[in-house]
């Protein structure tokens, strides 16, 4: 699997051991494992699921794999939905192996909750600006949120797959896979909980 840096015009060239020397250096830091092991988990859990609308084969099974939603922890995901675990098993481990083999495209997903929040801020960003250029009036100010809003949804697409591949997405090379299990949420909703571990990636040289 080649690396798929050229995809996004932004350069992406990510290294094996960027997170461990980073994390080396400003470790003391309260919270920075965490939060570099949440941004690996993340673009675990996007892979998984791409991985899996890959494996959906019947408008039926895609339609179920479509449903899925996911949460990220910085010591696994869940994954909300009709989820098969036979087919979770096969899945995680094909993801971390592509991720890790520079097939970084599927560490970012169109329907990511990142691609929604960049939208509202790109919206609220571009019609407030609008609106300073433009009449007060209430005729005025909808004029620049409708501008703001259309402007927006062309622009947030690009912009959330930016911010997931650059900022709340890692590849994974510190992860390993645990377990997989099934277990209930605090509201009684059947889910699938992927638990990893983090390890260190030595410097090869």
């Amino acid at each position: 699997m080649t690396a798929s840096s050229n995809s996004f015009p932004i350069p992406f060239a990510p290294q094996s051991t960027q997170d461990t020397d980073l994390l080396q250096q400003i470790g003391f830091l309260p919270g920075v494992k965490e939060l570099l092991s949440l941004r690996q988990v993340h673009a675990l859990e996007h892979a998984t699921v791409r991985v899996m609308e890959e494996m959906a084969t019947i408008p039926l099974a895609a339609e179920r794999v479509e449903s899925i939603t996911g949460l990220s922890t910085e010591q696994g995901f869940y994954l909300y939905g009709a989820t098969d675990v036979a087919e979770l098993r096969r899945a995680v481990p094909e993801a971390l192996r592509r991720l890790v083999g520079g097939d970084w495209d599927i560490a970012v997903h169109p329907r990511c909750g990142t691609n929604l929040s960049v939208s509202m801020l790109l919206t609220l960003g571009l019609g407030s600006g609008l609106g300073w250029f433009l009449p007060k009036d209430p005729l005025g100010q909808a004029l620049g949120f409708g501008v703001g809003a259309i402007a927006a949804s062309s622009l947030a697409p690009d912009l959330g797959s930016l911010t997931q591949r650059h900022i709340t997405t890692a590849i994974p090379f510190n992860l390993t896979v645990d377990t997989i299990t099934a277990e209930r949420d605090s509201w009684g909703r059947t889910t699938h909980f992927v638990r990893v571990h983090w390890v260190d990636v030595e410097r090869v040289g």
